[in-house]
């Protein structure tokens, strides 16, 4: 039996699933592929939207928008779904030397703004060896990735919106009047599936800059169960049920996704020389992000095939990107408005038709 939708979305990331969010609440209709993987980009991800990036320490594109609609988005999906979302929070940034102090406190006068020192730099001394002090980020928001994307999963299987399978993309037909799949048939197909998306041919042609990133999960000792976020080089960020996710690296050049020594090394050595409580890992892992030359992500329709979208690029901002451009997209189809310039990937126009 055939099915009819308005919009085939391939991958139940954090960008399919805000996507489908979005098109449901303008009266839009979706189908979702998503292969089983255990550790996609977004399962493996730390769940921070974090408003100050790099060493530099310089506010993030767009953050006060991103962070105002997120805080929005989030919540309803909390409502809609009954499931804890998002906590405001905040990150404890110990500084490693005498340098990055002094640049924290220069930033700190030029832009006051998510950035502040601390009354009493010995109150986590109990915790933590430290040399430099500490400076705190806030608000920060810790997005509970794995607790949303599995509960929004459960829902939309039960309602037979979702088929877990990889996507045989040789049986997709694109027309200019629809989109075939199967036995569905669609008004538009739109790609989420982040590394997936390198090897499309719509999109291959894309400045995809893939990297590699590696966290652990540890059972630390006596740690309590705030919901603070600590940061050395490595975060440590909560999970709930006594576990804290640490990571994660960045790796540029890597021959395959799966977990290296090396890192694990390094992760118990900054671990040894930071924390004082005792610590068990439980589980390391990998994923591969797919991130961008220009840091910018990829979103709407390719210029010549106008039903045959994306929305990925996304790195390591997904938390905060998915949202806002998911219901840029959803927009776009339902009342025809505009995607953000910077983002569409129009920009691009000119690589994705070359022949």
């Amino acid at each position: 039996m055939s099915m009819r939708v308005d919009v085939l979305i391939i991958g139940q990331g954090l960008a399919g699933t805000f996507l489908a969010h979005f098109l449901r609440k303008s009266g839009l209709s979706f189908f979702i592929f998503d292969e089983p993987r255990s550790f996609s980009a977004s399962r493996a991800a730390s769940g921070i939207i974090n408003p100050i990036t790099g060493r530099r320490l310089v506010k993030t594109w767009m953050i006060e928008e991103l962070m105002s609609f997120a805080q929005v988005a989030y919540g309803e999906l909390q409502l809609e779904l009954s499931v804890n979302c998002m906590t405001s929070t905040q990150i404890i940034d110990f500084f490693t030397t005498a340098q990055m102090r002094i640049a924290f406190l220069r930033r700190l006068e030029d832009d006051p703004s998510f950035l502040r020192i601390p009354e009493d730099e010995n109150c986590w001394r109990e915790r933590f060896q430290y040399q430099f002090g500490y400076g705190i980020i806030e608000p920060v928001f810790l997005v509970h990735i794995s607790d949303l994307l599995n509960t929004f999963r459960r829902e939309i299987e039960k309602k037979g919106h979702l088929a877990e399978e990889t996507m045989d993309f040789g049986r997709l037909e694109v027309r200019p009047e629809t989109i075939r799949y199967k036995d569905i048939n669609a008004s538009y197909v739109i790609f989420c599936d982040g590394i997936g998306s390198l090897s499309i041919p719509y999109f291959k042609s894309l400045p995809f800059a893939p990297n590699k990133g590696e966290a652990v999960i540890a059972e630390i000792r006596d740690w309590g169960n705030e919901s603070v976020i600590f940061k050395r080089g490595l975060y440590i960020v909560p999970m709930g049920e006594g576990r804290q996710w640490i990571g994660s690296s960045y790796s540029w050049e890597y021959s395959d996704d799966r977990p290296t020594e090396a890192f694990l090394k390094n992760t118990e050595a900054v671990l040894k020389s930071w924390i004082k409580n005792n610590y068990r890992i439980v589980e390391h892992f990998a994923s591969i992000r797919p991130a961008t030359v220009e840091r910018r992500p990829f979103v709407g329709f390719h210029p010549q095939f106008r039903n045959v979208g994306i929305l990925n690029g996304l790195g390591t901002k997904g938390c905060s990107l998915a949202p806002y451009f998911a219901a840029q997209i959803a927009s776009h189809i339902a009342k025809g408005t505009r995607i953000d310039p910077e983002a569409d990937v129009n920009r691009f126009a000119r690589v994705l038709t070359r022949k």
